[in-house]
C-alpha cells in the first residue's frame, strides 16, 4: 500500500524516466509538481503533465515548473505556452509561467510576447514580459 508521501517521495528522488512517466498518471497535483522539479523527467512526461488540471493556483505553478524544467524541449514549452495562452484568456493568471518561457531561448521572442496581448495579460505582466524579452537579445 502506497500513501500520497510515498509517491511524493518518489517524484522527488526516482531517477528512472519509466517510473516517473508512471507518477505522472498519479491523482496528487503535488505530485506533478514534484515531478516538474525532478532534473530526471523526461520531455514527453513533461508534456503529460502540461495538461495536467487541478486547481488555478496548483494549475500555475505546474505551468511554471515546466517552464522552468531544464529538459523541457521545444514541443513542451509550446505546450506549456498553449495552455497558459487558454488561461490568460479565461482571465486567469499564469504570469510565472509566461515570464519563465519568455527566458527560454528554445522559443522564438514572438511566440511568447502574442502571449502579452491575450485579455488575461495585465500592463505589469506586458512590461516584465518585454523587459525579459529584451534581456534576451
Amino acid at each position: 500500500m502506497h500513501t500520497p508521501a510515498d509517491y511524493l517521495e518518489l517524484a522527488r528522488v526516482e531517477k528512472d524516466s519509466s517510473v516517473l512517466h508512471r507518477l505522472a498518471r498519479c491523482p496528487y497535483s503535488f505530485v506533478w509538481q514534484a515531478l516538474a522539479a525532478n532534473p530526471h523527467t523526461a520531455p514527453h512526461t513533461l508534456l503529460e503533465l502540461s495538461a495536467a488540471q487541478d486547481s488555478v493556483w496548483n494549475d500555475n505553478r505546474l505551468l511554471r515548473l515546466l517552464a522552468e524544467h531544464p529538459r523541457a524541449d521545444c514541443t513542451v514549452l509550446r505546450a506549456v505556452r498553449d495552455a497558459a495562452a487558454a488561461k490568460l484568456a479565461e482571465g486567469e493568471r499564469p504570469y510565472a509561467a509566461v515570464l519563465a518561457l519568455a527566458g527560454r531561448m528554445e522559443l522564438a521572442a514572438e511566440e511568447v510576447r502574442q502571449l502579452g496581448a491575450l485579455r488575461g495579460a495585465s500592463a505589469r505582466l506586458r512590461r516584465q514580459l518585454d523587459r525579459r524579452l529584451e534581456l534576451r537579445a
